[in-house]
């Protein structure tokens, strides 16, 4: 079985011009690598959410037009641009809510549409598809040890869904924090929820911490309110697949720790990137993604609904930002008010105004 230590989640393959990936579908039983070869491929792998986190969906955006590049027969620039624009619509497409996903796509796009060739072009892809990899790790290590700073040295943590190193390329951004929380000595345990429908901290937050040999108990969703009452909660902290002036965009779920949070006086705090900020938006302009009925209607084989009963499935909500006490970046700590917080971090590494 693969470790973590030695595959990262998400990979550009220079020899064959593919993607090298981590499906999550198959954990915590087996660790797989899969390759994309095409587009269509790397697509329904996003969909299925065989590759899934934001940071992580930034990075498949970027490879995914490197990809579409290196597999483009047109020797017209201008239509090898159109080709692989064609490509970078498809896989904007798949996740709408996550923004890092057409953040990772943009960038390349950029690059390569001031390319003089298409040989240039397509050389100009894979770099930039690798540089926007190799930046998640940097990115994710400095936000970590931004934020290690906000947990106590003896402290339970609360975290929903997974974002670990799987949602990422490799260490993480909640789990990161928590991660280099450890690193540095502290005693810290991890309650996971489940994160239902489909399960991601059970079977991807507990596998990642476990192999850290981090303290990790798996709770049901609902007992989260209970513990906080009880009082073995000391703050929670969670990712998030999009931040906009006025609210964090995270895993169905995240809303209701963070109302909870706050009736219980426990911090609650959200890591992310600042290619998760989409500060031109608020949350009434977003589209929150709703999957499938099955999702919720079976398990498996299993059918866990009877035929004809509706099914309400997203997968995001929103919390407004009054409920966040501070949101973790990469170049620090930010904090309310967040208009000012914003104002300044985008001043200074010109985040999306």
């Amino acid at each position: 079985m693969l470790e973590l230590d030695d595959l990262c989640t998400i990979a550009w393959e220079e020899e064959t011009g593919s993607i090298i990936y981590i499906d999550q579908t198959l954990l915590p039983g087996r660790c797989e690598q899969m390759r994309c070869t095409t587009v269509e491929d790397l697509a329904r792998a996003i969909r299925r959410l065989e590759i899934r986190g934001a940071p992580a969906l930034g990075i498949a955006g970027a490879m995914g037009v490197a990809l579409a590049a290196a597999r483009s027969t047109e020797r017209s620039l201008d239509r090898f641009l159109a080709d692989v624009g064609r490509a970078a619509d498809l896989l904007r497409g798949t996740r709408p809510t996550a923004v890092n996903l057409a953040w990772g796509i943009d960038r390349v796009i950029r690059k390569i549409a001031v390319a003089a060739s298409v040989d240039e072009a397509k050389t100009v892809a894979a770099a930039e598809a690798k540089a926007v990899a190799d930046e998640d790790e940097l990115v994710c290590r400095r936000l970590g040890a931004f934020g290690e700073g906000l947990l106590p040295d003896d402290c339970t943590v609360l975290t929903h869904c997974n974002a670990g190193a799987l949602a990422c390329r490799c260490w993480g951004t909640a789990l990161g924090v928590i991660r280099s929380a450890v690193a540095a000595g502290k005693n810290v345990r991890v309650i996971a929820c489940e994160t239902r429908p489909l399960n991601q901290g059970s079977r991807l937050t507990c596998w990642e911490l476990l192999r850290d040999g981090i303290d990790v108990t798996l709770i049901p969703d609902s007992s989260a309110a209970y513990l906080m009452r009880k009082g073995r909660v000391d703050l929670v902290i969670v990712g998030a697949d999009r931040i906009t002036r006025d609210a964090v965009f995270n895993k169905v779920g995240t809303y209701m720790h963070a109302v909870t949070a706050r009736h219980h006086g426990i911090p609650f705090y959200v890591a992310a990137p600042l290619s998760t900020f989409d500060l031109s938006r608020v949350e009434s302009e977003i589209v929150v993604e709703e999957r499938d009925r099955s999702e919720l209607a079976c398990s498996g084989d299993r059918q866990l609904a009877p035929d004809g009963v509706n099914v309400l499935n997203y997968a995001f909500d929103a919390t407004p930002l009054d409920l966040v006490d501070a949101i973790v970046t990469e170049i620090g700590v930010l904090r309310p008010p967040y208009a000012e917080s914003f104002r300044l971090a985008g001043r200074r590494e010109g985040v999306r105004p």
